[in-house]
């Protein structure tokens, strides 16, 4: 038979509290562990297909580029090139013919004052809208600045500037005491 006997001079100790405590805090490390393992395999996966998402496009980036330069060397060519010569003339002529002439004489006709008359006009087209180089004669100051100021408040006209202004020599006076006033302005068209 055999007797227990406790021949320590200390208790025993429980080291329970301190076992449930290490092993709680041994499960959360796991769990966090975890978590983070899956964080970083999200992430790396994301970052595989974004580069091979940016591999593809960058070789269809050369791809086009490599098109590109054939189409460049296509139209170098010199039967090609008068091709396109023709091509941006033929352009330029239907641009022209298609911005109205008509509307823009009636809009400078409806602006101008009693006294001002147009002496010449040397329109040029340019993208969608025309620059004029005016000519006009004038009566009196007056009437010159009326005719300048409606023209600054048209909603038709813009960027207007003033070039010179002189009155005819006597010898070539066929339009009287006018002073003539050269101007330029860019039509828009309503």
């Amino acid at each position: 038979m055999r007797v227990r006997l406790n021949l320590a001079t200390k208790p025993l100790e429980s080291h329970r509290r301190f076992l449930a405590g290490s092993g709680l805090v041994a499960f959360v490390a796991a769990v966090l562990l975890v978590y983070l393992g899956w964080h970083v395999y999200t992430v790396r996966s994301a970052a595989t297909e974004v580069r091979i998402h940016t591999e593809a496009m960058s070789k269809e980036l050369e791809q086009y580029e490599a098109q590109r330069e054939d189409l460049v060397k296509f139209f170098n060519r010199k039967d090609i090139a008068s091709l396109k010569d023709r091509a941006y003339f033929l352009n330029g002529i239907i641009d022209a013919r298609s911005f109205n002439w008509t509307k823009m004489f009636m809009d400078l006709e409806q602006i101008l004052p009693a006294g001002v008359r147009v002496i010449s006009i040397e329109p040029k087209q340019f993208a969608g809208h025309a620059e004029l180089k005016l000519t006009v004669g004038a009566t009196s100051d007056e009437a010159k600045l009326k005719f300048l100021h409606v023209l600054e408040q048209s909603k038709q006209f813009s960027d207007v500037q003033e070039q010179r202004e002189y009155t005819p020599s006597q010898s070539n006076n066929t339009l009287g005491d006018q002073k003539i006033v050269l101007l330029t302005t860019s039509y828009l068209g309503s």
